[in-house]
């Protein structure tokens, strides 16, 4: 259903690092660094058919975060989503909502965790839990 996500940055540098340790948690590479022909500075992140992006907005004015807007990262166990938030925290996002753990929600079991990165963009880690 998706080709991309795209979030804007105040600082490409500072998003770049904090992407580059969390998305390593998932098994992503490092970011790729691409300047847009409008001369906008951007990082392109690729892995598992899938890509994350983060930009300096091409309008000139300051990002900020989507309020309500979540995205959220596929993991593959719960230590998996253990280890986003607290490589995420540890290179500058914040935890948020409840700490990491276990859930019952309307798709059934899933552990989760909550951050935002250090442009106030909220991420989410979900391991859903298999059914026997």
């Amino acid at each position: 259903m998706f080709n991309h996500v795209m979030v804007g940055s105040n600082d490409i540098e500072r998003s770049k690092r904090f992407y580059d340790a969390v998305l390593g948690v998932l098994g992503a590479p490092e970011g790729m660094r691409n300047t847009a022909s409008t001369g906008h500075l951007r990082v392109f992140y690729r892995h598992a058919g899938n890509s994350f992006c983060i930009s300096q907005p091409i309008n000139g004015e300051a990002a900020c975060h989507a309020n309500g807007g979540t995205i959220g990262f596929k993991c593959e166990s719960a230590e998996q989503v253990k280890a986003f938030h607290d490589v995420a925290v540890s290179h500058g996002g914040q935890s948020i909502e409840e700490p990491p753990g276990l859930r019952d929600g309307a798709m059934g079991p899933m552990h989760l965790s909550y951050v935002r990165d250090p442009d106030g963009n909220k991420l989410c880690a979900v391991y859903r839990v298999p059914k026997d």
